[in-house]
C-alpha cells in the first residue's frame, strides 16, 4: 500500500492566546479530521510495520498536544457549555459524551470506542488517554473540577430506584455484591466469586450502588465491608477480601476508564471518605453529604485495590493470618489513590516500600498495626466486627470523622491529585512493560489449566 504522510504541518500549530473557544475548537476538529483519515488508511494496529505504527503514534500525538493545550485554555468555559451553566450535575460518562458531541475532536466518539472495545488492551489505539486529557484539564480547574467531583458524589438513578427495596427488606442482592442491614449496621459483602474478589466494571458498579444505600438507609450507622466465603478450588469455604484489579480483564480490555478507573476513584471510593451528596442546595459540606462510618474486616489478604478499601475506611479488623499489599508498581500501574493515602497511616519510608518495592505487610508484622487497629484469629473475627460496630455507632462519630477526613483529604487537594492521576494511569494502561506483564500473566494462567 501506499505509505501516508504524517499529518503534522506548520500550518497546526496551537493557535495563539486570545483565541476564542470557537476558533480554536475549529483548528482542533480539523486536526483531528486528518489525523482520523490518516488512521483510515494504515492497516489494524497488530498489522501495521513499524513505520506505519510510528505514522499513527506521531499523529496520535499531534492531537494530543492541540487538546491539552485546549482544554488547559478553555476547560470552564467548554465545562459551563456542557453542564448548562453548571445546572446538570453529569457523571464522567455523560459528560465525555456529551463533549464528543460538542466539540468534535476533543475526546473520541462512541463509535470510536466501541470499535476499541473488541480488541485486547495491547491492539487499542488507546483513546481513553484521550479521555484522560479532558478530564484532567477539567479536575485542574477549582471551579469545574469541583462542581464535576460533585456530580460524583450525588447517588446513581438505580441506587434511588432500589432505596426503597432495601428499605423495607433490609436486604439487597447486586450481581457481585450482597448487602443486608443487621441491627445498626449494613453488612456489604463482595461476592466476585469468578475472580476471588478482582475489581472490575461489575464490582465496582455495584459497590457504588451499595455504598450509596448505605448513606441513603436512616436506619443504618455504620457499614462494614467483607469478603464473601469463597467457592474458588484454592480458597474453597474460606473469606477473601480482595485481589485486587481483575488483570484478565485488564488484559483483554475490558476494563473501561470512565467507569472503572477514574470512576471508582471519585465514585465509590469518594463516597466512601466523603460523603454521599444528598442535599445539593446545601452550601455547607456537613450538611450536603450524608457521612457514615466503615469497618473494613479484612479475611485471606486485600490486594491492590483492596488495600485501597482499606486505607478508606474508619476501623480495620484483619483476620491473623491475612496480608496486605500494592503491587501496583510491579504491575506497571498506579494504585489508584493509594499514593495519596498510604503515607497518612504509615508515614512515607514504609509507603515507598509498599508501593515502589511491592513489599507485603503481614497482619502478623509489626508494621501492621500502622494499617489495621485489630488482628485476630479467623474464628474471632466476627465479634471484632460487632465490636467495631458497637464503637463507630455512637452519635459523634459520623460528625467527627468527617472533620477527620476534611483535615486529612482538602477536596481541592484530593482534585489537583486526581488530575495528575488521570492522565498518568490512562499512559501506564497502554505502556509496553503494562501490556508485556499482563500478557505473560495471561500465557501462565492459560498454560495452568
Amino acid at each position: 500500500m501506499t505509505r501516508p504522510d504524517s499529518p503534522l504541518t506548520p500550518g497546526q500549530e496551537t493557535p495563539a492566546p486570545g483565541t476564542t473557544l470557537d476558533e480554536f475548537a475549529s483548528v482542533l476538529t480539523r486536526h483531528s479530521e486528518s489525523v482520523e483519515e490518516l488512521i483510515a488508511r494504515l492497516p489494524a494496529k497488530p498489522e501495521r510495520d513499524p513505520h506505519q505504527q510510528q505514522l499513527a503514534t506521531e499523529a496520535f500525538a499531534s492531537c494530543r498536544t492541540l487538546r491539552r493545550a485546549f482544554i488547559a485554555r478553555h476547560a470552564d468555559a467548554v465545562y459551563h457549555e456542557l453542564t448548562d451553566g453548571h445546572a446538570l450535575a453529569l457523571r464522567l460518562g455523560p459528560l465525555v459524551h456529551a463533549a464528543a458531541d460538542r466539540f468534535p475532536g476533543l475526546v473520541p466518539t462512541q463509535a470510536q470506542l466501541d470499535a476499541e472495545r473488541a480488541h485486547r488492551q495491547a491492539d487499542k489505539e488507546g483513546r481513553e488517554v484521550d479521555q484522560a486529557i479532558f478530564f484532567a484539564g477539567l479536575l485542574r480547574s477549582a471551579v469545574a473540577g469541583g462542581h464535576l467531583m460533585d456530580a460524583m458524589l450525588r447517588p446513581l438513578p438505580d441506587s434511588v430506584a432500589r432505596l426503597q427495596e432495601f428499605r423495607s427488606s433490609g436486604r439487597v442482592r447486586l450481581a457481585s455484591v450482597l448487602l443486608e442491614r443487621r441491627g445498626q449496621a449494613a453488612h456489604l459483602t463482595l461476592d466476585n466469586q469468578h475472580c476471588l474478589n478482582a475489581e472490575d466494571n461489575q464490582l465496582v458498579a455495584d459497590l457504588e450502588t451499595a455504598v450509596d444505600l448505605v448513606a441513603l438507609d436512616g436506619q443504618v450507622r455504620v457499614g462494614v465491608l467483607r469478603g464473601a466465603v469463597m467457592s474458588h478450588p484454592r480458597h474453597l469455604g474460606k473469606r477473601v477480601f480482595s485481589a485486587g484489579i481483575n488483570l484478565a480483564d485488564l488484559r483483554n480490555g475490558r476494563l473501561s476508564f470512565v467507569d472503572f478507573l477514574l470512576g471508582r476513584e471519585l465514585g465509590f471510593l469518594g463516597k466512601l471518605v466523603h460523603g454521599v451528596v444528598v442535599d445539593p442546595a446545601r452550601t455547607s459540606r456537613s450538611e450536603r453529604a450524608a457521612h457514615k462510618p466503615w469497618v473494613a474486616a479484612v479475611d485471606s489478604f486485600a490486594i491492590g485495590g483492596g488495600t485501597q478499601l482499606m486505607l478508606a475506611c474508619d476501623r480495620v479488623i484483619a483476620e491473623q493470618d491475612s496480608y496486605f499489599s500494592l503491587p501496583a508498581a510491579h504491575e506497571g500501574i498506579v494504585p489508584g489513590l493509594g499514593n495519596l493515602r498510604l503515607g497518612r497511616f504509615t508515614g512515607g519510608r514504609l509507603a515507598r516500600r509498599i508501593i515502589l518495592g511491592g513489599h507485603a505487610v503481614r497482619a502478623t508484622d509489626p508494621e501492621a498495626g500502622l494499617l489495621c487497629d485489630e488482628v485476630v484469629p479467623r474464628e474471632e473475627m466476627d465479634a471484632a466486627v460487632e465490636r467495631a460496630v458497637e464503637d463507630l455507632a455512637a452519635p459523634a462519630v459520623a460528625a467527627n470523622r468527617f472533620m477527620l477526613n476534611l483535615a486529612e483529604e482538602p477536596l481541592d487537594h484530593l482534585r489537583s491529585y486526581l488530575a495528575e492521576f488521570a492522565v498518568v494511569q490512562a499512559e501506564r494502561l497502554y505502556s509496553a512493560d503494562v501490556l508485556a506483564k499482563v500478557e505473560q500473566r495471561w500465557t501462565r494462567s492459560r498454560a495452568g489449566r
